[in-house]
């Protein structure tokens, strides 16, 4: 229960702006969740959620990752470069091939970037599986990875 309840409210800080806890709980409830106050306050001290300054100047709940420290996209490139050893895809599956013991490093950097497009990823070893929605836009995330290469 507290991992699908903690996924909900990684989808709702995502998809809409959440400014306060009482709002959190208020939306988990609409979605079948029942929840103390307390519960919310630990599920966001668990899930090292911050605060961040939203397009109306109020601040919202974020993943850590959506503020992206500075750095964090030079961070990616060069992980990218060092690691990486190809990529292709299929349908709405792209396939990263990694240099072994690396996949899953790469991988959470990809998940928290915030490309709307990834669905998220699986990754093994030296395989990561990103899944992509609408598979209409596979161009558009294979042309970030090609940039990032």
């Amino acid at each position: 229960m507290k991992s699908r309840r903690q996924k909900k409210i990684q989808e709702l800080i995502t998809n809409e702006p959440v400014k306060t806890q009482e709002e959190l709980a208020q939306r988990l409830l609409e979605e079948g969740f029942h929840v103390t106050q307390a519960t919310v306050s630990r599920d966001i001290k668990e899930m090292g959620l911050i605060k961040i300054s939203g397009s109306d100047d109020e601040y919202r709940y974020a993943i850590q990752a959506e503020a992206h420290p500075p750095g964090y996209q030079e961070r990616l490139k060069r992980m990218f470069k060092e690691v990486v050893i190809s990529f292709d895809s299929s349908e709405n599956i792209i396939v990263i091939k990694t240099i072994p013991g690396n996949a899953q490093a790469m991988a959470l950097l990809l998940d928290n970037i915030g490309w709307k497009e990834v669905i998220g990823t699986v990754a093994g070893d030296d395989t990561i599986f990103l899944l992509i929605k609408p598979k209409e836009q596979i161009e558009i995330i294979l042309e970030r990875l090609t940039e990032l290469s």
